[in-house]
């Protein structure tokens, strides 16, 4: 296609609208033919948990939609920030994606001094997944059935209750420490470095209180070995109708999910961000790809590139707050 900087009358109209489109077709077609070769999904988080589960289910769909594989490539390390940082170094062809998340994309942004990315600037938000809660639970043995009773206790105790979570950075983690700024209450942090071993602790009674992701938690409260005392998002999870939210046991407002989304090289041609948003939402909305994230306590709506971005800009401000006026200091 031959381009033109100046039109037959000269005008600035005609010189701009034909710059237009010497760079908006390009980057139409190269969306029209995506993708050329495999792509690369990246999950910075080890494989079996709800992070790769989901990443896993999604690949197998968009390979079937796209004719070309998508393999799911696990990353690990500093709580999302390794696999995350390979992605926003990587050609911004659409070719390698991440899975970003609460972790990496929202609180590292203030908890992390050294951060290999600027997630605002190297990184372009595609879609949000979904948003799963995180549920507070306690060893039967606690004297408590309600938050209310365990926010009493707490404050009957101050520093003599433990709570397990994952590690430092992560929304379990977070969504206690933000609990303990509006509750006003001083239990102990207790990170692991492998969050299953947190909920088998708060399962054998050596740490009382437990916090993690809904999905993990479900079968020993189901069994009765945990009791659940409130989810952390803003509506009850249908999987545990029973237990309330934080909001209903006293915290308007409060709202918490370990959110997952799709990500990009922030480089990647607009009108292909468009083709992965609009791909990825019409697979996520499948009748049965919907049902297994429903499995997976993924709950959406999906979102517009656009609000996806906003979206992840309230969690960075949201966070640092947190982190600042919990007086978590820097890793």
């Amino acid at each position: 296609m031959r381009c033109m900087t100046e039109g037959r009358g000269g005008t600035i109209v005609a010189a701009a609208a034909a710059l237009w489109m010497c760079t908006a077709a390009p980057s139409s077609l190269w969306a029209q033919n995506f993708p050329t070769k495999v792509v690369r999904y990246v999950v910075p988080f080890g494989a079996g948990g709800s992070p790769d589960l989901v990443a896993r289910i999604l690949a197998e769909r968009l390979t079937r939609l796209w004719g070309q594989q998508v393999i799911v490539e696990n990353r690990v390390g500093v709580a999302g920030v390794l696999g995350t940082a390979f992605v926003a170094k990587s050609p911004p062809d659409g070719h390698t994606l991440i899975q970003c998340n609460v972790a990496s994309s929202g609180i590292g942004v203030s908890l992390f001094a050294k951060m290999p990315y600027d997630q605002l600037r190297d990184i372009a938000a595609v879609t949000r997944i979904g948003m799963t809660p995180n549920i507070i639970t306690v060893h039967p043995s606690m004297p408590v059935k309600t938050l209310k009773q365990l926010i009493a206790y707490a404050r009957a105790n101050p520093g003599k209750l433990s709570y397990a979570s994952g590690l430092v950075g992560t929304s379990p983690q977070l969504s206690m420490e933000l609990l303990k700024l509006e509750a006003k209450i001083d239990i102990v942090s207790i990170p692991y470095k492998i969050g299953a071993q947190g909920i088998t602790d708060n399962i054998a009674g050596q740490i009382p209180i437990g916090i993690s992701n809904f999905p993990a938690s479900v079968a020993p409260v189901q069994s009765g070995r945990l009791r659940p005392l409130a989810v952390t998002t803003a509506t009850r999870v249908a999987q545990l109708p029973d237990v309330p939210t934080v909001q209903e046991s006293g915290f308007p407002g409060f709202d918490v999910s370990s959110w997952q989304g799709v990500c990009a090289p922030a480089a990647t041609p607009a009108a292909l961000l468009d083709k992965l948003n609009a791909d990825i939402n019409a697979t996520l909305r499948t009748p049965d790809v919907a049902q297994r994230m429903e499995e997976l306590v993924m709950i959406g709506p999906q979102t517009t590139r656009e609000e996806f971005d906003q979206f992840i800009r309230a969690e960075i401000a949201k966070w640092a707050k947190v982190i600042k006026d919990a007086k978590i200091p820097q890793q």
